[in-house]
């Protein structure tokens, strides 16, 4: 999970200022954790002590009101509905990397993430995106390779991962739906050489940068098996004390060699 939440602040100061290259610093100055971390860590907690998702999503909204939600999550959230609203937005997959790194088979993981995105996004397409999320880091920390990854999101959830990013590039604009942002921050992990890669090319794609890059972080992680040392670091100590603490709990639990 901390692959994600590492994508998640180096695309932070890109996601209303867009950039189209690969050549950016990492970990810009205003880069910040956003709702992205903030939720990934709710996930974490939920997996960690048994709660329900909705009340925990709802718990961590009223700890950090201003990381940067969705409107429809926003309304949600500060309400006392605790049914989900039919969303189809990427909200359900950029907070879904702790299933992909804590169960031990795909079976569970394909539950796990359903029920992580239905307390929210019951919608079809926000539950498919959880789920091709989830199950990518799955098999990636599993040992299979980017050609099986690939050929199993194409063929269970029926994603078109046959456009390079040159092609998606040029005309990418801001996307907040699953359909429109999962496949493409797949695709920036099929295609990436490292982890470092794996963000430096979700990010020049455009759009919605932040939850891109911390979709693409998450499976980059499993897949290279951690995150490099240096930008582990440096993701731990942007986090607030107890953000960071449930973070390290689950790591000693599910992905020791983080750092």
């Amino acid at each position: 999970m901390l692959g994600a939440i590492a994508g998640d602040m180096i695309g932070s100061i890109y996601e209303w200022n867009n950039i189209k290259t690969t050549r950016f610093p990492l970990f810009g100055t205003g880069c910040v954790f956003t709702d992205d971390t903030v939720l990934t860590v709710s996930v974490a907690d939920c997996i960690l002590n048994g709660t329900g998702y909705a009340e925990k999503f709802k718990e961590y909204y009223a700890r950090y009101p201003g990381a940067g939600y969705g409107g429809m999550f926003h309304q949600w959230a500060s309400s006392s509905d605790m049914g989900p609203y039919n969303s189809w937005g990427n909200g359900s997959a950029m907070r879904v990397s702790p299933v992909g790194f804590a169960y031990s088979t795909l079976e569970e993981v394909l539950r796990e993430a359903k029920r992580s995105a239905a307390a929210t996004h019951d919608h079809p397409e926000g539950i498919k995106g959880a789920q091709a999320t989830a199950s990518a880091i799955f098999l990636s920390r599993s040992g299979n390779s980017k050609t099986e990854v690939k050929e199993y999101l194409e063929t269970r959830f029926d994603y078109d991962l046959g456009k390079s990013l040159d092609e998606i590039r040029p005309n990418y604009t801001f996307d907040v739906s699953c359909q429109g942002s999962v496949p493409q921050a797949i695709t920036a992990f099929l295609e990436a050489d490292g982890f470092e890669d794996a963000i430096r090319l979700a990010i020049s794609i455009g759009g919605d940068s932040d939850t891109i890059a911390c979709i693409t972080g998450g499976i980059a992680q499993a897949f290279y098996g951690g995150v490099p040392y240096v930008i582990a670091r440096q993701a731990l100590d942007l986090l607030d004390n107890d953000l960071r603490s449930v973070i390290i709990k689950f790591m000693d639990k599910y992905t020791p060699l983080d750092t």
